[in-house]
């Protein structure tokens, strides 16, 4: 945005001072809106010639003599309003006083100009809200090579330094932000239809669990005790399938002290739910429902695109074994069986050749079952587009999961990806206090050797195994990253409405 001079704030506030002189109070307490504006719109054939009353922000003004024409935009949309002086009379002057950005309303008949565009003749206008900062511009211009944007606050930084204001001109802002609450309203609706109750568990804990990640810590006072942002739902919503709840989930912000980039912010949504009597299988289907309604909801369709690319979520989505699909992909690579070879020839594999730079993720908190997280990742996340559920996940990944049935070294559960982004985890989830405790400490012993995102024993926990936890499926859905897919939108961020930035010195 190109810096404000003075003198044109000095205009705003001469203009502000002259209301006020006017008896016109610029920060009235309430307006008599009476329709929105795409209520008017959509609604034209009942209620031509008939009067209306509606509000908005001034997005553009023209003057012609002693006619005047002004655009003016809700949430729902934007209409032209007409300004005439025998209409308004004396308060026609107060055109004079409107700025870009102001908030205004105006009550008047509804008509449609010569040129087929739906307006209201004012006759009354009132000032709701004075700005007394010019707005940024966002202009599209119209070429013979097609249309040219020309935008005053395109700098990503001083948009998500002021995302307010980026909202407030771009309309791909606003979409990418509604598209995120538009999921969680068709979430709610899914889940609670299918008999889930919707229960809020702490966020401030005094031991982190459920998930290998850092956490926020904090200080309570009166407790005079450490607490910690929980970076997973997970361990109190099984507490509630112990308490004797069958369908649960949470909707929440979860923490995790990491870096931030594309597809990782430290303050994100998830969606968990846990199903008593049920299994990873159970969750899958669950999954694949759910993305459907909300992409219903948001795009209106299966069919879509992200980023330019063709993406379809129609049922039913395919399924990849992690262990076996990397069985294939490492032959080249001179191994067979990836759960069998020597760990020292995975480990020369990682640390040489095109696999080098990714030595520094497994580098100390060297596991097989970690080296084989990073390869896939590598060699086979980047080909899965369309709806993929990977399972067959190297049982050691997954401390909270069931092994699977057949094969011990592998665990029940599945990832799901679209558009090479992880969306959801779930398991059938493991409720044997001592083979749960067996799980937590190894992960200690991982913790200790210097796996600072290792899970910790949580006693609490294990006590309340021993009371007896149905065998249940659960699921963790990241919900900004699927409404960058429904928003298609390119960085995490833009589905945030306000994102965290270094701050400004």
């Amino acid at each position: 945005m190109a810096e404000e001079t003075k003198s044109l704030r000095d205009i705003r506030y001469d203009k502000l001072k002259r209301l006020r002189e006017r008896g016109v109070d610029p920060y009235p307490t309430a307006s008599a809106r009476s329709h929105s504006i795409r209520g008017v719109i959509s609604a034209f054939e009942q209620l031509g010639g008939k009067e209306v009353a509606v509000a908005g922000r001034v997005t553009a003004l023209r003057t012609h003599g002693k006619a005047s024409f002004a655009d003016v935009a809700d949430f729902s949309g934007k209409i032209q309003l007409y300004f005439k002086s025998d209409l308004l009379g004396e308060r026609y002057e107060l055109f004079a006083l409107l700025d870009l950005g102001d908030y205004v309303g105006a009550a008047g008949k509804v008509f449609k100009t010569r040129t087929g565009e739906i307006s209201v003749a004012v006759e009354r206008l009132d000032v709701l809200a004075k700005g007394l900062r010019t707005p940024p511009v966002v202009k599209t211009e119209k070429t013979a090579e097609g249309d040219v944007v020309h935008d005053e606050f395109g700098d990503p930084e001083k948009r998500y330094r002021q995302r307010y204001l980026d909202m407030m001109v771009n309309e791909p802002a606003r979409a990418c932000v509604l598209a995120h609450a538009q999921f969680l309203r068709a979430a709610r609706r899914y889940m609670e239809q299918r008999g889930y109750v919707e229960i809020e568990t702490p966020i401030l804990q005094p031991l982190y669990g459920g998930a290998n990640a850092q956490p926020f810590t904090t200080y309570h006072r009166d407790l005079e005790t450490d607490l910690y942002l929980r970076i997973a739902d997970e361990l109190y919503l099984k507490r509630l399938l112990v308490a004797g709840f069958e369908k649960v989930y949470e909707i929440g912000k979860d923490f995790r002290n990491e870096s931030i980039d594309r597809t990782h912010y430290p303050e994100f949504t998830m969606l968990e739910a846990y199903e008593a009597f049920g299994d990873y299988r159970t969750m899958m289907a669950l999954t694949e429902g759910l993305v459907v309604a909300a992409a219903e909801e948001i795009r209106g369709t299966l069919k879509l695109s992200y980023q330019g690319r063709e993406l379809d979520l129609t049922p039913p989505w395919k399924e990849m074994p992690m262990v076996a699909t990397l069985d294939e992909r490492m032959k080249k690579f001179g191994v067979d069986d990836v759960l069998r070879c020597d760990e020292k020839k995975l480990e020369a594999i990682l640390r040489g050749g095109e696999f080098a730079p990714l030595w520094p993720k497994v580098e100390g908190r060297w596991s097989r079952a970690r080296a084989l997280d990073v390869l896939f990742d590598a060699l086979v996340v980047p080909e899965l587009w369309e709806p993929t559920f990977v399972t067959d996940i190297p049982g050691d990944l997954s401390p909270l999961a069931k092994r699977q049935r057949v094969n011990q070294a592998l665990a029940e559960r599945f990832e799901l990806y679209i558009c090479h982004l992880e969306i959801a985890n779930a398991f059938s989830e493991q409720n044997d206090p001592e083979e749960q405790r067996k799980a937590f400490e190894a992960q200690a012993k991982a913790r200790a050797a210097g796996d600072e995102e290792a899970q910790q024993v949580d006693e609490d926990f294990l006590e309340a195994l021993e009371y007896g936890m149905p065998p249940a499926g659960g699921l963790g859905v990241g919900v900004d990253r699927l409404a960058m897919v429904l928003a298609d939108a390119p960085n995490i961020r833009e589905v945030i409405a306000f994102p965290q930035l270094r701050v400004k010195k």
